[in-house]
């Protein structure tokens, strides 16, 4: 009945020696070292009770586990689509810091000839009147 109990306990702590870990009555008589059958027919109380122990248990932490795992897989996901998302705005920005300096340029070379235009033109005289016709 010892072996029993201390199987019980490894099982529900999750420390099997002898078996697969399932907490299933199989797996508590493999560890406990006995046949199915002396679970099942005459130790019925100590079958009783871990059925009952299992049952009272917390959710199983292979589902917690699972949970986590999908939520940590999840946030992996979530970062790699940052980074990627970061790496596309930066490479955006170091275009639109390319496209601003090349206005820039574009602009003064604008500016510089209007400048000569104006230049040119304050040096000519007026234009004359063309819509006056002469008269001979």
């Amino acid at each position: 009945m010892k072996a029993i109990t201390d199987a019980m306990v490894r099982l529900l702590i999750g420390a099997p020696l002898h078996s697969d870990g399932k907490l299933t009555i199989v797996s508590l008589a493999a560890e406990a070292g006995l046949r199915r059958n002396k679970l099942t027919h005459k130790h019925t109380g100590l079958k009783d009770l871990f059925y009952a122990l299992v049952k009272a248990r917390d959710p199983l932490p292979e589902v917690e586990s699972e949970t986590a795992q999908a939520r940590a897989a999840k946030q992996q996901q979530d970062l790699a689509r940052v980074h990627a998302e970061r790496d596309d705005l930066r490479t955006q920005l170091q275009l639109m810091a390319r496209i601003v300096q090349v206005l820039e340029i574009e602009n003064h070379r604008l500016k510089e000839t209007n400048r000569n235009l104006r230049d040119q033109l304050a040096g000519h005289t007026a234009v004359p009147d063309l819509t006056r016709r002469r008269r001979t």
